[in-house]
This record gives structure tokens, sequence and C-alpha cells, in this order.
């Protein structure tokens, strides 16, 4: 019997169900326990929030401190720059240098960027410090770096502005100087070359101002070298130094060069000045009136002209060697060889002046003796022999005025009589035969001489261009001739033969 029972409770696992009730219950109390543990998780991040908070409050309030403290000191700062530098005019003149402008409306507002560029950077410091006070490193650890380049970068900036302001006090000292010698040396009048009474363009740069103007930038030239290698600016610095480096290289040549070109300039003007007044005093000026060179306001006395052709004489080899002396071949190299062929060419040139000189005046004799001998042999009546109207010395007939039909004539004055002015009645001369026939002559011999003297020249083109002209001139010549002597025998056969049915040829 105790096996079957045991058997059947054993089958039917009466244990189960109750082990699993148990394990029910059991699992239905945790619910409580859990909610206890998030309450307590709770209550522990807000205790943490808070603490935290309480924590971070010092450092906010720290932050808001040092923000406020460094707006404060940020426009304190502006504002001490900014009073400084318009109590001073040291910036403005400065800026107007570089700039170039005179006019202060002009000119860059340079205590704003000053100013605005301090406030800036001290703001930039208060954003640092602000953030190191809340801890956000992740931040402020690039503008600290930017900042840490920025304080070491400084110095140099500082060292270059230095090197600035002492480069611009020598050259404002220099510029000043070599001005006011130059105007009291009166430079610019003893080269001004206007005539009397022509005053000076407004906008004309003087001499004097323009030698003050490059020893100015040459010194800030020469102080670019220390500027920059303050600055650390390599890449820059090297073409800069090569560039000096040249310059004081051939300073000398072009002061030797200057000084060659200042005697020579100033010979030439003491020869021009003596050779003017030496031909004054001959009166070849008179002569020269005969060619139409006259002492006017427009026009150049001939002895003025002599003058500045022994000007030019003598500055050619004055350039010369100038350029030379500077040894700047691509520039001396083609202007040397441009003054040689004209130095080369002035001895042709002075050849074919003197030809043509002499063949005025030998046309000018041979003409007026051609004219005198036609006139004694009666050559002024050819135009009669010939049949043609004589050409004589006419006035102009003044033009008629006329009456208005029905027009009143004005009373009679009773007062004294008005005395009207006439013009002298113009006459119009006329070339007598003798004399038109001593202007050919002129003419021809001006004609040979020009030939002769485009060949001494040697100027192909010009020498083709008067031969032809002079070939065309005889063939008119030629042709007149043919035809008055065809002309005088058709009258005188007109005039001699009986037949009078032939009518006079008429021209």
């Amino acid at each position: 019997m105790n096996a079957i029972w045991h058997g059947i409770t054993h089958s039917t696992n009466w244990d189960r169900p109750l082990q699993a009730s148990w394990q029910h219950l059991a699992q239905a109390a945790p619910p409580v326990q859990q909610g206890q543990q998030a309450v307590e998780r709770s209550v522990d991040y807000v205790q943490n929030i808070w603490g935290s908070l309480l924590a971070f409050i010092p450092n906010l309030l720290g932050a808001v401190l040092i923000l406020a403290l460094g707006l404060i000191v940020a426009a304190i700062a502006k504002a001490i720059v900014k009073g400084i530098l318009n109590r001073t005019d040291i910036d403005n003149r400065i800026a107007a240098s570089i700039t170039g402008r005179s006019d202060s409306r002009d000119l860059p507002r340079v205590e704003e960027l000053i100013a605005n560029l301090v406030y800036w950077i001290v703001i930039l410091f208060t954003v640092v410090a602000v953030l190191n006070a809340l801890q956000l490193e992740v931040v402020s650890r690039p503008l600290g770096g930017f900042l840490n380049t920025v304080l070491s970068f400084i110095p140099r900036i500082l060292g270059a502005l230095i090197f600035l302001g002492v480069a611009w006090a020598i050259a404002t000292i220099v510029k000043l100087i070599t001005v006011r010698g130059l105007r009291a040396a009166r430079l610019d009048e003893r080269l001004d070359q206007r005539p009397q009474g022509v005053t000076r363009p407004p906008n004309q740069v003087s001499l004097s101002d323009t030698i003050g103007n490059a020893l100015y930038w040459f010194i800030f030239l020469l102080f670019l070298i220390p500027i920059l290698d303050t600055l650390g600016l390599q890449q820059a610095l090297q073409p800069i130094e090569g560039l000096v480096s040249e310059i004081l290289s051939a300073l000398p040549n072009i002061l030797v060069a200057v000084i060659i070109a200042a005697a020579g300039w100033l010979l030439a003007t003491v020869v021009r000045r003596i050779v003017t007044n030496l031909l004054i005093s001959t009166g070849i000026d008179q002569a020269g009136s005969r060619f139409g060179l006259r002492t006017t306001a427009g026009g150049q006395s001939l002895s003025g002209i002599i003058g500045t052709i022994v000007y030019v004489l003598i500055l050619i080899p004055v350039a010369i060697a100038a350029l030379q002396q500077l040894r700047i071949d691509a520039i001396s190299t083609p202007a040397i060889a441009m003054l040689q062929q004209i130095l080369n060419a002035l001895p042709l040139i002075f050849t074919a002046a003197l030809i043509l000189i002499l063949a005025y005046f030998l046309g000018r004799f041979v003409g007026d003796l051609v004219t005198n001998i036609l006139t004694s042999i009666g050559f002024n009546n050819i135009f009669s022999v010939l049949g043609l109207p004589t050409l004589r010395r006419r006035s102009a007939a003044p033009s008629p005025t006329y009456e208005e039909p029905g027009a009143i004539p004005p009373p009679p004055s009773t007062g004294q009589p008005t005395v009207i002015q006439r013009e002298p009645t113009p006459t119009i001369s006329a070339r007598t035969p003798a004399e038109i026939v001593g202007i050919i002559v002129f003419v021809g011999i001006m004609l040979f001489a020009t030939v002769t003297a485009v060949n001494i020249l040697g100027i192909p083109a010009l020498t083709t261009l008067v031969s032809g002209i002079i070939v065309i001139f005889g063939r008119i010549l030629a042709g007149l001739v043919v035809f008055a002597i065809d002309y005088f025998w058709q009258t005188w056969l007109t005039t001699s033969s009986p037949v009078r049915a032939i009518a006079k040829p008429r021209f």
C-alpha cells in the first residue's frame, strides 16, 4: 500500500504547483522594492544636479564678473587710446605720407581703427578668461593658442613700428631740408623755361618737391629691410634686399651721371646766353626779321635760334657721357646709339643747311640781277608785244551804296558838319614780267640746291621727290616758252600779213 501511495504521489507531482505558487508570491513582492530604488536613484540624481549647480554657481558668477570687468576694461582702454591719438597728430601725418593725401577729410580714421583694435583684443582676452572660468577647455584651448601667437608676435610688431617711426622722422627731416634748400637756391626758377607771363599749372609738381619726395621714399625703402626682418617675413625680405643692393651699387654711377648732366647743362646754358647776347649785339636779329623771325610773344629771334642750336649741340655729348657713366645697358645702349646717330648726322645737316643758305642768297642776287637786266632792256613790254593785256597796279573800287526807292532824305543839319573818315583804298600789286622771271630763276636755284642738300643727307626718297619736282618745273617752263613763241609768231603773222580776213588771235 505504501508503495502504491508513493507511486501515486510521485506520479501526480503535488510539489510543483506549490513551488510555482511560492515563486509567484516571491515575484509579486519586488515592484515595491524597485519603486523604492527608483525613488532613491531620483533623489540621488537631483542631489547630484543640485550639488553640481551649487558647485558651478561660483564659476558662473566668476565668469560673469570677469566678463563685466573685461567689457569695462576694453571700453576704458579704447577711450584712452582714442584720446591719446586725438591729442597727437603723428598718426594723421603718417597716414597722409603713406596715402599721399593732404586733405584730412580723405584720410582714414586711424584713431578709430587703432582704438577698435585694442578694444577687440581686450574682449578676446576676456572671452578666453571667461571660458577658463567656466572650465570649457575644449573651446578656450584654440583661442588661447591664438592669443599666445598674437602675444608672441606683439614685440615684433612693436619693433617694426619703432623702425617705421624712425624712418618717418628721418625721411620727413631730409625732405624738409632738401625742399627748403632747393627753394632757397631758386632751382625751380632757374630751370623754368616758360616765357614771362606764363604761370605754372596748379597741378604741376615742382622739381624741388620731386627731389624731396624721391629722397623721402628712398629712406623708407632703406628701412624696409629691418622692418621685414623684425617681422620675420623672410620670403618678402629677399627680393627687397636684392633690389636695395642693386640700387646702392648703382647709386655712385647715378650720382656721377647726375653731376655730369648738371655740369653740362650749366655749361650749355652759359654758352647759349653768351652766344645769344653776342649775336644780339651784332644786330643779327634785324637780318632775321627779313625772314619773318621776329621777337614776338609767339616767335623767336634769329639769335635765340642760334643760341638754342648751340645749347643742343653741347647737351648731346654731355648726355652721351652721362648715359655711359650710368652703366645701365637697357637704358644707355639704345639712347647712346640714337644720340650717336644724331651726332654723326650733324655735319651733314650743317652742310646741307649751309648750301641752302648760300643758295638762298645766291638766288636772291641772281634773281634781282636778272630782273634789273630784263627791266633795262624793256622786257616788261613783252605782254604788249605778244598782244596780251598788261598787268598793272589797280586799286580796289569801293562798293557802291544804293538808296531804297521812296526813302525820305534826312533833314539838313544846322550844327557843325560831320567829317566822315574813309579808309584808304587798298591797292593790288602785280608783278612785272621781269620780276616774274627773277622769281622763277630764284626758285630754280633753290630747287637745285635742295637736290644737292638732300643728296648730302643721304635720303633717297626725298631726293627722288625733289628731282621729280624739278623735272615737272622744267617741263612747265618749256611749255610756257613754246606757248609764248607760238603766240608771238601768230601775232606777228597777223599784224604783218596784208590779208585782214585772218582773225587776230586772242589770249
